[in-house]
C-alpha cells in the first residue's frame, strides 16, 4: 500500500521494545492514528525531534490492512513547541491540550474543526499568554464534542439568566453540580453546587463567536474565568469518565 502524507500534531509517544516508539498522532488527513515509528530512538534522519508531544508535523506512514498499529515511516517539523523556551507552566498547558486530543477524539475520525482549533490555540500558546488559550480550547472542545449546555437559561424550569441585571439580585445567577448537565437558577439549584458568575458566563458568549487571537492582548489572570474552566473541566471529566492528570498539574501553577 502506497504510503499516506498529512499534516499531524504528536499527542504522545511511548518506548516499545529496543529503540522503537508508539505514537498518537492526531492527523488532518484521518483523525488520531497511532502507530509505530520504527528505531526512532536511533534515526535523527527520519525523525530527529518531530516527535516531541505537540510538535506540528507532515507525517507520511503506512497503513497495512488486518494491522491494528501504522508504520510511521517519516515526519517532518512544521513547527515546534520547543523553537522557544517551555517553562513548567506552558509544558503543563502543552500537555493539557494533548490530554485532552487523546481524551476526547475517537480513532480515525477526522475533525478539520478541532485540528485548526489546535493550532490556533497552540499558536497562542508560544507566547506568553496561558490562561487565555486554555479557557479558549476547554470551551470550543466541550462545545465541538456536544457537551456544552446552553448558557442563558436554567435547564430545569427554563428561568432566563439577564446579565444585564445587577448580580446580587437572584435572577442573574446561575449554578452548576458536578453531577448534573446544564445550569440552574437558584431556585433549582443543588446542594454542593457552584456558582458561574455572570462575568464569565459573558466571555464565554464572547469566545464562542470570535478567534482566540482576539484576545491576545487582554491580561488574563488565573483568577479570570477560573469558575469557567472548574465547570468546563467538569463537564469533560464526567463525559470521559476519568479524571484529567494534567488538570491536577494546572491547579498547581500559581500565577
Amino acid at each position: 500500500m502506497a504510503l499516506k502524507e498529512s499534516e499531524a500534531i504528536v499527542l504522545r509517544t511511548y518506548p516499545l521494545r529496543e529503540s522503537d516508539l508508539l505514537v498518537t498522532l492526531f492527523t488532518r488527513m484521518e483523525g488520531k492514528v497511532k502507530g509505530v515509528a520504527r528505531a526512532a530512538m536511533k534515526s535523527r534522519r527520519r525523525f530527529g525531534g518531530a516527535l516531541e508531544p505537540l510538535t506540528y508535523v507532515r507525517a507520511c506512514y503506512d497503513d497495512r490492512e488486518g494491522q491494528e498499529l501504522a508504520r510511521l515511516d517519516s515526519c517532518e517539523v512544521i513547527e515546534s513547541p520547543m523553537s522557544s523556551e517551555v517553562s513548567y507552566p506552558r509544558a503543563a498547558a502543552l500537555a493539557h491540550v494533548a490530554e485532552l486530543l487523546d481524551e476526547l477524539m475517537p480513532d480515525r475520525e477526522a475533525s478539520d474543526a478541532v485540528f485548526r482549533l489546535s493550532l490556533a490555540v497552540l499558536q497562542e500558546l508560544r507566547g506568553r499568554a496561558l490562561w487565555m488559550p486554555l479557557t479558549y480550547f476547554e470551551l470550543w472542545m466541550t462545545r465541538l464534542m456536544g457537551f456544552l449546555p446552553e448558557f442563558s437559561e436554567c435547564v430545569v424550569c427554563g428561568r432566563s439568566f439577564d446579565d444585564n441585571r445587577d448580580d446580587s439580585r437572584n435572577g442573574s445567577r446561575a449554578f452548576y453540580h458536578a453531577l448534573a448537565d446544564g445550569l440552574v437558577c437558584i431556585d433549582d439549584k443543588r446542594i454542593a453546587s457552584s456558582e458561574l458568575s455572570p462575568e464569565s458566563r459573558k466571555i464565554a458568549a464572547q469566545m464562542l463567536r470570535s478567534r482566540v487571537s482576539e484576545f491576545t492582548e487582554i491580561d488574563w489572570p488565573k483568577a479570570v474565568c477560573a469558575d469557567l474552566r472548574k465547570f468546563l473541566l467538569q463537564i469533560l471529566e464526567r463525559h470521559i469518565e476519568k479524571k484529567l492528570v494534567t488538570a491536577a498539574m494546572l491547579e498547581k501553577i500559581s500565577c
